[in-house]
Parts: structure tokens; sequence; C-alpha cells
């Protein structure tokens, strides 16, 4: 532009100090374009970006200020199945992008795999032993939390081909009875209402041994022996009250157990070491230790936690 203008300025003969002066001002007005292109530049990139705070870019976005986003993965016993699946539904319509993914299993069977390296952000057990064997392996992180407490009760098919008519008949010679593997929080609990019903002189002395006799099959989890019972494969089975669903309840008889020689189950939920989603797996425990997540656990059979959550 310069050059352009001394070209002119000599054809037409100006004087050198006139040819001076016309280059100043055509640098001057060369800068000032400059300039202006700079601060257009600049108040469309201010607008482009977010105002920092305390030096650190702040993003305005959901993720950002803390809400649960991602994928959650939720290991959790077989019993847990119906009040978890409606506590993460209304967790997930809460918190548009969050997906709650489960993994309902015995949960001595879900302790093993993540033993194993399986995946996972929480883990929820039917009982204290199984989390602490979790706990051991190194599978979680931080305390475990008591969230439900649970029962037990004695199924019956509809049509009790059997005839059965009270606990004490669990001990009938022939009688076809359903049990959760040993291994298992519901099995082992079973075992433990059939010894304490054999210490009772109502029962008698020899009725635990006549119970297990009359075990026919030990399921790896509790809603398989709900099935057996209700196809009729079986004349009786024990398990949790939270498992007499709605549904279930119209397709079998429960028998209550007497509340001496009644076991309480405890459950835990724990975050899970090196969870990959750990801000997911906070929100989804803390939806299952609210009042409206303990409602829905107390709709589906469970106990309140009596020690409030605590250990």
């Amino acid at each position: 532009m310069l050059e352009q203008h001394r070209i002119t300025a000599r054809r037409e003969g100006w004087h050198p100090r006139s040819m001076a002066l016309v280059a100043v001002v055509a640098f001057l007005a060369f800068g000032l374009v400059l300039a202006g292109c700079g601060a257009t530049a600049g108040g469309a990139e201010q607008e482009a970006i977010t105002e920092p705070t305390g030096g650190a870019m702040v993003s305005a976005t959901p993720e950002a200020a803390g809400a649960p986003t991602g994928e959650v993965t939720v290991f959790a016993a077989a019993s847990l199945t119906d009040a978890f699946q409606e506590i993460g539904a209304q967790l997930e319509a809460d918190n548009p992008g969050l997906r709650i993914v489960f993994n309902f299993a015995g949960s001595q069977a879900l302790r093993a795999q993540l033993a194993e390296g399986a995946r996972a952000d929480v883990f929820a057990s039917a009982d204290e032993v199984t989390m602490e064997g979790a706990r051991e392996d190194g599978s979680i992180a931080g305390e475990p939390l008591i969230f439900a407490q649970n029962q037990l009760v004695v199924i019956l098919p509809a049509d009790n081909p059997a005839g059965v008519q009270e606990v004490r008949d669990l001990a009938r010679p022939g009688l076809k009875l359903v049990l959760a593997d040993e291994t298992v929080p519901a099995g082992r609990y079973a075992r433990q209402v059939l010894a304490a019903m054999g210490q009772d002189p109502a029962f008698g002395s020899d009725f635990t041994d006549q119970a297990l006799a009359n075990v026919v099959s030990n399921e790896t989890n509790v809603r398989q022996v709900v099935a057996k019972v209700q196809l009729g494969e079986a004349d009786a089975g024990i398990v949790y009250a939270s498992d007499v669903t709605p549904t279930v309840r119209a397709e079998v008889t429960v028998l209550d157990i007497p509340a001496e020689v009644n076991v309480v189950a405890r459950y835990p939920i724990a975050i899970v070491q090196n969870a990959g989603n750990p801000t997911g797996a906070q929100a989804f425990i803390e939806a299952v230790l609210s009042p409206a997540g303990q409602d829905t656990l107390a709709r589906h059979g469970f106990l309140p936690a009596s020690s409030g959550g605590d250990q």
C-alpha cells in the first residue's frame, strides 16, 4: 500500500516532503484497519470461550457441575431385582445422560466375578459375609453401608399338592424341598433357620436332619427357588419375604417362619474398587439410601436398615 502511494506521487511530481507525509498517513490508516480486524476477531473469540473463574476454565455442562452421567454398572443380589430396577429407572429419569446397567445374580457369584476382574461400579450383597469377602479380595472401596434388611418365609405351590399346613411339615418324609445353595446367602440363611428349628423343642431335635434330607435341589440364586415352586417342581421352598412379589403371591401360598427361629438378613452396598464412574456410583447409592429409595424397597417387601445405614 505504501509503495503504491509513492509511485503515484512520483508520477504526479510531488515534493519529497509531501511524499513522506502521504506515507505516514497511509501507514496510520493501515494500522487502524488492522486494529479493527483484531477487535472483531477478539470479540468473536471472547464470545466463544467460557468466562474463566479462579484461573480455570469452567464449563456450564451438567457433567462438570457434578451431575451423574454415563454408564453405571451395578452388581446386585438377585433378590434386589425388582426394587433396584425401579430405583434405577427413577434415577435415570432424574438425570438425562445417565444409564444404569444391572447384573443380578447370587451374591457369591458376583463376588467371584469381581475378584476375577469383572468391571463394575457398585456392589450390593444380600449378606455381610459376602461383602466382607469382597473387601478382603480388594474388590470394593470404602466402607459398605447397610441399606435394607430382609427375612425368610416358606412358599408352597398355589395348589399345595403335598398338603403342607405348617412349617413343621418341612421335615415330613417324602416332601420335596428346594433351597438356594449353601454358598448363596439365601441358602445359608435357610440352613440357619432349619438349624434353629432343630434347637426348638416345638420342632424336635431331629427336625433339621429330616428337613435337609428332603432337599431335592440347590439353586444358584433365590429367584430360581421361587421359579421351581411356582412351576410345581417342588413342594416347598425357603426364600426372602421380598421375593413374594404381587405376581408371585398370586401363584404361591406363604407360610411365615416364627420370629424366634427366623434370621434377619442385612444388605450392604459399596462402591467397587477402581470404579469407572465413581460419581454415578455414588449417585446410585445415595438414591438407594434416600427416603424415596427406602420407600421403594419397603414396597418390595424389604425392612428398613435399623441402624440407619451404618454397619
